[in-house]
């Protein structure tokens, strides 16, 4: 062959490398043609013996010939910086047929799609080696590089698959643990891109961005039971409290190194299991590059943080956390990815996961990139992120973040900032229509694994099914309640009086959609202070404003969440750079914190009546909500068996002697819980256990009872032979 034949491959433009490389036929013999950038020599072993290439002129082509064809498939010698290697040729593996999962990807339906392109260990010819495939339609040239072959693209370019925009190859004999990336030559401009695997399984530590060749899955699961469990779970009847984490900052070692996954699976689960809690919500666990994003900009959505360990490490955790009995939620962020250049923005050198319009494309408040939801292809890739995480990693559900950013295209825009859809309006179809199908394959395809929105707005229909029109989230963070509650109690006691309605308001749209409520990780940060720091007061009623409103969450209608360092009573708000202080628990108004989150939480597990029918308007009911002048705030929580519990919420630093309420029948009334108890720093003010109801009607209710309560402070009864 002319030396010109070669030179899209030399100088790195060429689409098909196999119609050139490789073993062809050559009249009646046989051809051998080998690149081999920074090669001093080739040879190729033949039936007779290892026989020398030929270099083609001045370049780093190689050809043999021969009558007979070399055995399948071609085994070479390469001589470079006077190291010998003998392994496989690349291009004696041309590319399988993967047809109909890329039509179901480009269809936007392939939902295990990590299981078609990236970096996949595989065994052909009865030769082990990794089959890379990456899609980049607007590519002129894809190569692998990586430290295998010195980050040269010459060196491994890539087939194309032709319409489905996707590029294959398979390389033999690379290890566990190899770097790499994809390099990329845009067909229309030229220009020439170094970018992260999207699918990559594992990265090297920030900041280096390499992906890593995933070594076989070691781990062997333990959590049969618990998912069998969670198969059969009744979630919209059973407890439900959220630990918030970030993974980075609960603990630290002596010289602030994180924990590891391991070492956390060491000592997490007894905590939670210790604390009450039924659920673990980790912040995102994707890697990503900026420690401050705390993952929320994600550019691996695969591939779990290298910050803290392996996949193998991580799966150890979750098992560790289910062997305890802890469910596992995680964040996940579909609404937008970063800007970093060699990750997926401008992917193949066009707009290929974003929009091009930044009308469209770009997210103003983060300066990110939005996905565009209405590419099948980007479709399948969410979709398959979703389902990695919950088919590789048992994660137990996912807590899908900024919502309303996706539903919205004038979400955070000015006038003629963004782009009305066809219809005219300023609803995101496509955003809406993923959020559907994600939320309809998680629940057919994993059993009892839930889904919980982040969406701020009063979007209808968030968490009802989408046969019935609704989004089909599991659940929806209830930020109206969170918003209300924390601005009421943040007021001075004395003003509380004409801002009463913040704590009954939200009983009007309570059963609307099944509510979380949230005291979350957006709630002690970016100068907002710590919940402690919010609460008005001296120290003492700071602290009992904090217990107060820690017992009227756990008590209302709907799930719970708190983020972490909220049951230390945490003074500062919270710092991501260093661990929680846990120091704080030799103090006894922070110990008492912790002990009154765990006897909550304990509480609210064991008592049907205060989980039995969170999601329903039949689970509640108020004793009393129109005592503004006092500030005391009663109801009911009711459960299906019939079971009852009475909450008395007083919210001045007064005591209320004398107080009577009504109850639903009359007999003595255990105290399950007085907030005010010195166990949790309080005054111990307080009914001595026990109270007697008589049949006296009051407040509505058939019988009433006469009692103390104590100034700040939450109380919880229950009939003695009930709760």
């Amino acid at each position: 062959m002319p030396v010109k034949t070669f030179d899209a491959l030399i100088e790195a433009r060429e689409h098909d490398p196999f119609r050139m490389l490789g073993l062809h036929r050559d009249g009646a013999g046989w051809r051998l043609t080998v690149f081999r950038p920074h090669a001093e020599a080739v040879a190729v072993e033949t039936t007779s013996g290892w026989q020398s290439l030929s270099r083609v002129a001045a370049t780093d082509v190689f050809q043999w010939r021969g009558a007979a064809a070399p055995p399948s498939p071609c085994r070479l010698k390469v001589e470079q910086d006077g190291v010998e290697t003998v392994g496989h040729d690349a291009y004696a593996f041309p590319p399988g047929d993967a047809s109909h999962d890329f039509y179901l990807f480009n269809q936007g339906t392939n939902f295990q799609s990590y299981r078609l392109l990236g970096a996949l260990p595989e065994v052909r010819q009865g030769v082990a080696g990794v089959c890379f495939r990456v899609w980049a339609p607007n590519a002129g040239r894809v190569s692998v590089v990586g430290d295998f072959n010195r980050w040269d693209g010459r060196a491994h370019p890539m087939c194309s698959l032709g319409a489905a925009g996707a590029w294959e190859l398979f390389i033999p004999a690379l290890a566990a643990g190899t770097l790499y990336k994809f390099e990329i030559r845009n067909r229309h401009t030229g220009g020439v891109m170094v970018k992260a695997d999207p699918y990559a399984r594992q990265f090297e530590k920030r900041p280096a961005t390499a992906a890593k060749v995933p070594a076989a899955a070691g781990h062997a699961w333990q959590d049969g039971d618990w998912l069998a469990r969670r198969a059969r779970a009744d979630w919209l009847h059973a407890p439900m409290s959220i630990y918030e984490m970030h993974v980075g900052s609960w603990l630290r070692h002596p010289d602030n190194r994180f924990y590891s996954y391991a070492e956390l699976a060491g000592r997490l689960p007894a905590y939670l299991k210790d604390m009450g809690y039924t659920h673990v919500e980790f912040l995102p666990l994707m890697e990503h590059p900026l420690d401050e994003s705390w993952g929320y900009q994600c550019t691996g959505f695969f591939a779990p943080t290298s910050r803290f360990g392996t996949p193998d490490e991580l799966k150890a955790l979750i098992d560790a956390l289910h062997g305890a009995g802890i469910g596992v939620l995680l964040d996940w962020v579909p609404g937008h990815f970063p800007a970093d250049a060699w990750a997926l923005a401008h992917f193949d050198g066009t707009a290929l996961y974003e929009h091009e319009d930044p009308r469209l494309g770009k997210h103003q408040d983060w300066g990110t990139h939005i996905f565009n939801y209405g590419r099948n292809e980007v479709r399948s890739f969410l979709l398959s992120s979703a389902h990695c995480w919950l088919s590789e990693f048992h994660i137990d559900g996912l807590r899908v973040d900024a919502v309303a950013s996706m539903l919205y295209l004038d979400y955070s825009r000015k006038a003629g900032e963004w782009l009305p859809n066809k219809h005219g309006g300023r609803e995101n179809l496509e955003a809406i229509d993923f959020l559907r199908a994600l939320n309809e394959m998680v629940h057919r395809e994993f059993t009892g694994a839930l889904t919980i929105a982040e969406e701020s707005t009063a979007w209808p229909l968030v968490s009802r099914p989408v046969y019935l029109g609704g989004l089909g989230f599991s659940m929806k963070w209830n930020m109206g309640w969170m918003n209300d509650t924390l601005d009421y109690i943040s007021r001075d006691p004395i003003h509380r009086r004409f801002h009463h309605d913040k704590l009954t308001f939200g009983q009007l749209y309570a059963y609307s959609e099944n509510f979380v409520l949230p005291l979350s990780h957006d709630e002690v940060v970016h100068g907002k202070g710590s919940l402690l720091g919010k609460m008005p007061g001296d120290e003492w009623q700071r602290f009992a404003n904090l217990r107060v409103l820690l017992t009227c969450q756990m008590t209302a209608p709907g799930k719970k969440l708190l983020f972490m360092g909220g049951e230390l009573a945490q003074g500062h708000e919270w710092r991501d750079r260093e661990e929680l202080p846990w120091n704080l628990l030799q103090y006894p108004f922070h110990a008492g914190c912790q002990h009154l989150v765990r006897d909550l939480n304990h509480l609210y597990t064991a008592c049907p009546a205060l989980h039995d029918q969170d999601f329903a308007a039949d689970g509640f009911a108020w004793i009393d909500c129109h005592d503004a002048e006092q500030s005391v705030i009663s109801w009911l929580r009711r459960a299906r068996d019939g079971s009852v519990v009475v909450v008395i919420l007083n919210l001045t630093p007064v005591p209320r002697r004398g107080y009577r309420i009504g109850v639903p029948r009359p007999g003595t009334y255990r105290e399950l819980l007085n907030s005010d108890s010195r166990h949790y720093g309080g005054g111990d003010l307080g009914n001595h256990g026990a109270l007697m109801a008589s049949d006296q009607g009051w407040m509505n209710q058939p019988a009433s009872l006469t009692l103390t309560l104590p100034p700040l402070a939450g109380l919880i009864l229950a009939p003695a032979d009930s709760g």
